[in-house]
């Protein structure tokens, strides 16, 4: 007997998280001092994770020590989808962060092999279900 997987995220999410290629990862050290940077990121639908990679000494980068410091993180992925009238659209997911020293290579084409896993814990969208400057939908994940 087969579970069937139920997302974390609507449709409509997935399909705008699935169209980006680039977000934002915030990071914070151990004295509590934030660090933000864009980086690559694949979504993984199996498990509703977020993994973020990159190349150029990836592992030795202050977003990597921070992680090993705090692993809290918050990753955001935006754009404007119209300047006229002007239309934002975006999603924040806040979560844990796992240091993984391999797998990198694999997801993202000429990547080093460490990356981040990222688990969601709270998650903020806006502008891609309904006005982008009405409520948010935001929610917060029990897992």
């Amino acid at each position: 007997m087969t579970t069937e997987h139920t997302s974390l995220f609507t449709p409509a999410e997935i399909d705008y998280i699935k169209s980006q290629h680039l977000c934002r990862i915030a990071t914070a050290d151990a004295n509590q001092q934030p660090h933000v940077t864009p980086v690559s990121f694949r979504y993984n639908a199996e498990d509703d994770t977020f993994d973020i990679g990159g190349a150029y000494g990836f592992a030795t980068r202050k977003r990597w020590r921070d992680v090993e410091q705090n692993p809290k993180v918050a990753i955001v992925i935006d754009d404007v989808s119209s300047s006229e009238p002007r239309t934002i659209r975006g999603i924040e997911i806040r979560g844990t962060a796992e240091l993984m020293q391999t797998g990198g290579e694999t997801i993202f084409n000429g990547a080093e092999p460490q990356m981040f896993h990222i688990t969601p814990k709270r998650i903020v969208s806006w502008g891609i279900e309904g006005h982008a400057y009405g409520p948010a939908h935001a929610r917060t994940v029990n897992r």
